[in-house]
């Protein structure tokens, strides 16, 4: 399914879980590294007007639909593709990862909600490895010498893959980077992922979640930074449903 912004166009190039789960194997066995990308209406907007988000999400091997626009609008193109938000990634790919023995990392956050998170990983899976954690400080810059010190002590504890909690763009702007200079390692993005986990922040109760109204639970629980950004949202997704259209026609 394509998206295209002004005259840049991505692709969620991953249908269905199992398509991932393989993709993901493959890169295991053969000690590749991949960046994983959950797309959704926020970083569509985003695209518009970062072009330093943009060069991010060219670097990104995996990107899957992460909101139920997207995939209504890949249903509308007649290229359907499978809901699958970054947070909910987080134990199917521990999981996976932990029959695999791949050690993992735990990058973004706050300390004590990824030290509340790698026990409830370890609960859900003993044979789990988390082999590195890292909290960066504030006004953390993806591009600065402080992503270099976590890529490497990363990768030299022994992570090869690492789970990113530090929201958009910064966690897909970092993943790029780590594909530069540490491109054994894997990356996946999974915003407030590790916080759920962690019970530092609280989800939309799964009912809410299955009438496709969790942006609006959200949005009511911190109108003062959300309502700002589902206006955005809004005002983009008629042209996208437009051209989502067309493409059906094609």
């Amino acid at each position: 399914m394509k998206f295209w912004i002004g005259s840049y166009s991505l692709s969620v190039n991953v249908a269905e879980w199992a398509g991932l789960q393989q993709a993901l194997v493959q890169r295991f066995e053969a000690h590749q590294g991949f960046a994983l990308a959950t797309l959704n209406m926020d970083h569509l907007e985003k695209l518009r007007r970062d072009e330093a988000f943009r060069q991010a999400y060219r670097a990104q091997d995996l990107v899957v639909a992460d909101g139920n626009p997207i995939v209504w609008m890949s249903r509308l193109a007649g290229r359907p593709v499978d809901l699958m938000p970054g947070s909910d990634l987080v134990l199917p790919i521990t999981t996976l990862c932990a029959a695999h023995q791949v050690p993992i990392a735990l990058i973004g956050s706050q300390a004590d909600a990824l030290s509340r998170a790698a026990e409830a990983l370890r609960a859900e899976n003993p044979d789990l490895k988390i082999a590195y954690q890292h909290a960066p400080k504030m006004g953390f810059d993806p591009m600065g010498e402080e992503a270099v010190d976590i890529l490497n002590a990363a990768q030299d504890a022994g992570a090869r893959v690492c789970l990113l909690a530090l929201g958009a763009p910064k966690q897909e702007r970092f993943a790029a980077r780590g594909r530069q200079l540490t491109p054994d390692l894997g990356f996946v993005s999974i915003g407030a992922g590790l916080d759920f986990l962690a019970g530092t922040q609280t989800r939309a109760p799964r009912w809410v979640r299955q009438m496709a109204m969790e942006w609006l639970w959200r949005m009511l629980g911190n109108p003062a930074r959300l309502a700002s950004r589902y206006a955005k949202n809004f005002a983009i997704l008629p042209g996208h449903v437009m051209r989502s259209k067309l493409r059906s026609q094609e």
